[in-house]
């Protein structure tokens, strides 16, 4: 049997991700990847900070906390601190795991919720132990203590993207990837089926391929280009078109969170490497010009810049299709959702493990293609939704920007969690919702949206028991907290 040829154009996290992903699953006596890359083209680089299912897809390829922190300047996240998103001044965090504890199979939460309405008192905060340890920029992974939410750890981490691309890269290729080093010139079409049937490089080269994987970032050369898959905007709700980038020296310290703090016309976000700070300023261009974006990013440094300001322009949205015909788009080809919960390394992730686990037929592909673009859809417009609730659910009209996201309709979806939650606490996860119940709660009270209610299945409780719980779990969450060390001196020890 001649092997079925995977072509991959574009390199960076996406084109790696994929080679390495794809090398590692596939039959080497069905299949050959090969990768096209262009020293000519930049990686864009924005996706530095990630979420914890990284750590599955690193462990198939063989990645280790160890070789992240060596080899790419990696930090641990613990998850996310929000700075005057709700209102000026105000902040809160987002934390990866979870908080408190369920209570016969109710979920902690809903005591919260009685409790706070109760006394009005109630810190979320004091009920994650991840909170806990961004708060003091301590880290401390999981530890193998039954019952212990020292046990329940849960993290995920800051890197340099380009690093990690390297090390993909040399994973892909040890196993057998191809890398041609070219532009691509001219893409041929099969005049009969509208199928990408060759490419021909800037070095003469023609490139024949059976199925084809186009990382070319925001340019979607395969997938728009040339198959003019088609766009769809979310900039009704999601106004930010436009990012300023810039790296600055490290911190005395080395916070295990990421920072995103609202300005007046988008955000500006803190990610810190071990060897600098990744800083960058995303806005709505229909409300500040770039140079005052730029002016504003500068001016809120908290460390020298280190590199020269980047400028990037996207349109929130996704493709129509993330797989047409003989094309799958991944990473900023496939479409983009701001990084404001540090979703887009994970959806080159989610893709390609969908990708792999509807693997077709390349002859006959058309069911597995209908089943993946459905499944992607689904959980792009979950995520759309968890991050349009930011911009929603705030107090702040101090600018045009913030009066227009306070007041815009959202989508029916966003509208009937919202109004679930509002009426008694509730919240479900759909199967496509990449966020839990814990994340959703997290930034819903963040926000300031309070249930009218809670539900009555936490009144088996007494208030007496309910209270001296909630006392318990504060007092073992601060003591496990304790026994982190810094994470500066944490990632010493593992450098060493």
């Amino acid at each position: 049997m001649s092997k079925q040829n995977i072509i991959i154009v574009g390199g960076g996290s996406a084109g790696w991700m994929a080679a390495a992903a794809l090398i590692k699953a596939l039959p080497s006596q069905q299949f050959s990847i090969t990768l096209i890359e262009s020293d000519n083209i930049p990686t864009i680089g924005v996706g530095e900070a990630t979420i914890p299912p990284i750590e599955t897809f690193n462990k198939l390829i063989g990645i280790t906390s160890a070789d992240l922190i060596k080899n790419a300047n990696a930090t641990f996240k613990l998850g996310i601190e929000f700075i005057n998103w709700k209102s000026l001044g105000h902040s809160y965090y987002h934390p990866f795991g979870s908080y408190g504890t369920d209570i016969q199979n109710v979920p902690f939460y809903q005591y919260w919720h009685k409790a706070k309405l109760s006394t009005q008192s109630e810190q979320l905060k004091d009920y994650s132990l991840n909170t806990q340890m961004a708060i003091s920029s301590n880290f401390l992974p999981p530890q193998n203590i039954e019952n212990s939410p020292l046990s329940k750890i849960q993290y995920a981490y800051h890197f340099d993207a380009g690093l990690y691309a390297k090390l993909l890269r040399n994973i892909a290729e040890q196993l057998g990837t191809t890398r041609i080093e070219s532009d691509v010139t001219q893409v041929n079409l099969n005049q009969t089926t509208g199928h990408i049937e060759n490419l021909l490089l800037s070095n003469n080269q023609k490139i024949l391929g059976d199925f084809f994987i186009d990382c070319t970032g925001f340019k979607g050369l395969l997938i728009e280009e040339t198959l003019k898959t088609g766009y769809e905007s979310w900039e009704q709700y999601l106004l930010c078109d436009s990012a300023k980038a810039v790296t600055s020296a490290s911190l005395p310290s080395t916070p295990s969170h990421t920072k995103a703090i609202a300005h007046g016309f988008g955000w500006q976000w803190k990610i810190p490497l071990q060897h600098r700070l990744g800083n960058g300023y995303v806005y709505s261009s229909n409300f500040i010009s770039d140079a005052s974006a730029e002016q504003h990013l500068l001016y809120n440094l908290e460390s020298e810049p280190t590199g020269d300001v980047r400028q990037l322009r996207f349109t929130p949205g996704k493709r129509k299709k993330c797989w047409n015909k003989n094309c799958l788009a991944l990473g900023l080809a496939s479409g983009f959702l701001e990084p404001l919960e540090s979703t887009s390394i994970h959806m080159i992730q989610s893709a390609i493990s969908k990708f792999l686990g509807l693997f077709p037929n390349l002859n006959n592909y058309e069911a597995s293609q209908n089943r993946f673009n459905k499944l992607i859809d689904k959980q792009m417009l979950a995520i759309r939704d968890f991050i349009i609730l930011h911009y929603k659910a705030t107090n702040r009209e101090d600018t045009d920007f913030w009066r227009y996201c306070k007041n815009m309709a959202i989508p029916d979806s966003l509208q009937e969690k919202l109004e679930l939650f509002k009426a008694c606490g509730h919240l479900s996860r759909e199967e496509h919702d990449l966020f839990s119940e814990n994340s959703w709660f997290a930034v819903l009270e963040g926000q300031g949206i309070t249930p009218d209610g809670y539900s009555p299945l936490v009144d088996h409780l007494s208030e007496e028991t309910l209270m001296s719980t909630l006392a318990n779990i504060r007092s073992v969450i601060a003591k496990c907290a304790e026994k982190a060390p810094s994470h500066k001196d944490f990632l010493a020890q593992r450098l060493k």
